[in-house]
């Protein structure tokens, strides 16, 4: 399945492989396949040592490369694979706070709240919310499906599953949203609330001063993007060896029902992406301006193949723009709102993939999923895809925040984590496109209600349908 959907990026139209572009891509599927094949040979050998008696070797082996450090039994131990795979993950920790905080801020900051776009902000986030809501209905019934159908659940014998998340009203959550200091507030990666509260706060604060050389405003931008060369960084340097070092523990430790149920989530996850991009997209560009679906689906392809190749809705943004006024008629004030806030605010794919990858780790870590849970998951989803950097491979680092919001936090959920850091390329490449085009869907929806639409353009398919008939 990863072939299928990721080999032909590594092609452009004269055959020549982009090896820049795909290289971290190939070292991440190279790390996820070795770290599969050697956990599997680290799982039938310490069988076999057992089988023969020898227990005491893979009690040795275990120790230098697997034991959990934090544990009693690990107190002498090495746990070398534990500790590549625990810097790892500190490190995307350590920057979820500040990414987040700081893009909701440029997002709220970037929006022109002058007279002549007040109807266009509200229309455009209309659209963006009820699509939204949309798409987080769609993937808690896909996923509560798949939940109850026991398609998550793995038995490990090594390590009980802890649903202790579940024991208070996850309502509280909201209540926690304002904290009463900043900094203790902003101090705690469980606190995903507070950012977001506090970035739309500080956001219409510095609207309200409305100070081009605000200092806060260009150390705020500048933190972003100290936050996003950090992740970029780990991502680029580290993601493979930290990969290969978590499969392989995982495998070694807990064996190959985690394989089944990755092959399960993917597939499960691809399909319901693909879906909503044909469908789902198509319902809501008829309700919402009653215009034929088809038309947009057929000229907005090439912006969803670029964004899948590319998988930054950032880098997408050119040709979304040029797609978006020149062949579906969309008016340039328009286009030039929407596309650009959408690209930060706007991801169905991005929230659909977040629901069923916690629903996903929920159900292999032995966490309860309750309809209280179920709607804290898709407004967790909702507000941290928000905070989503336009960039690639961001999504499934931002579903730390609903994993550490939600308390998903026991050595399963992150074992089970680490294989979707592992196999979510693909899927993250087709979410992007999702994005993409949801975003030019609801320009074409305000655009339509504003009545600039250019309706010779958006039917200029059904012109050269007909010429081509006749």
């Amino acid at each position: 399945l990863y072939f299928i959907v990721a080999i032909p990026i590594f092609f452009r139209k004269n055959g020549s492989v982009d090896m820049k572009k795909n290289n971290l891509t190939k070292k991440i599927f190279c790390a996820l396949i070795l770290g599969i094949t050697m956990g599997i040979a680290s799982l039938f050998l310490r069988e076999s040592l057992v089988a023969s008696g020898k227990v005491e070797i893979w009690n040795t082996i275990n120790s230098i490369l697997f034991q959990d450090i934090t544990r009693p039994e690990g107190s002498k131990a090495l746990g070398i694979f534990y500790i590549v795979g625990q810097l790892f993950i500190n490190a995307l920790q350590l920057v979820i706070i500040p990414m987040v905080f700081t893009s909701i801020i440029i997002a709220v900051t970037n929006i022109q709240d002058s007279k002549s776009l007040k109807r266009i902000s509200y229309k455009t986030f209309l659209g963006f919310g009820l699509s939204s809501v949309l798409a987080l209905f769609y993937a808690s019934v896909v996923g509560m499906i798949a939940y109850k159908a026991n398609l998550f659940s793995v038995a490990i014998n090594q390590v009980s599953g802890s649903g202790g998340a579940t024991s208070s009203n996850p309502l509280l959550i909201i209540t926690k949203a304002i904290p009463q200091n900043i900094i203790a507030g902003l101090s705690n990666n469980g606190n995903v609330l507070v950012a977001v509260f506090l970035g739309i706060s500080v956001g219409l604060i510095l609207n309200v001063m409305n100070d081009e050389k605000s200092v806060i405003k260009k150390g705020i931008e500048e933190i972003n993007r100290m936050s996003q060369i950090f992740l970029t960084f780990i991502i680029n340097k580290f993601a493979p060896i930290a990969i290969f070092s978590l499969l392989m523990r995982t495998f070694a430790i807990y064996g190959v029902g985690y394989l089944q149920i990755a092959s399960i989530y993917f597939i499960l996850t691809a399909i319901t992406l693909v879906v909503f991009l044909v469908l789902g997209y198509s319902f809501i560009v008829w309700i919402s301006t009653g215009l034929n679906p088809i038309h947009f689906m057929k000229k907005i392809s090439n912006v969803a193949m670029f964004a899948f190749s590319t998988s930054s809705s950032a880098a997408s943004l050119p040709l979304n723009t040029k797609t978006t006024v020149e062949k579906l008629g969309v008016d340039e004030v328009t286009t030039s709102f929407v596309l650009p806030m959408g690209m930060t605010v706007n991801m169905n794919g991005t929230a659909i993939m977040q629901v069923l990858a916690t629903l996903f780790i929920a159900g292999v870590a032995g966490y309860e999923i309750t309809v209280f849970n179920l709607m804290t998951i898709s407004l967790l989803a909702l507000l941290a895809s928000i905070g989503t950097p336009a960039a690639p491979g961001s999504g499934a680092i931002i579903l730390f925040t609903i994993l550490t919001g939600m308390g998903y936090s026991n050595e399963i959920a992150v074992s089970a984590y680490a294989i979707i850091l592992g196999i979510n390329r693909p899927l993250e490449m087709l979410l992007t496109s999702l994005n993409v085009v949801g975003d030019s869907a609801i320009a074409v929806y305000v655009s339509k209600s504003e009545g600039k639409l250019n309706h010779d353009l958006y039917h200029l398919i059904e012109e050269k349908d007909k010429a081509v008939k006749i």
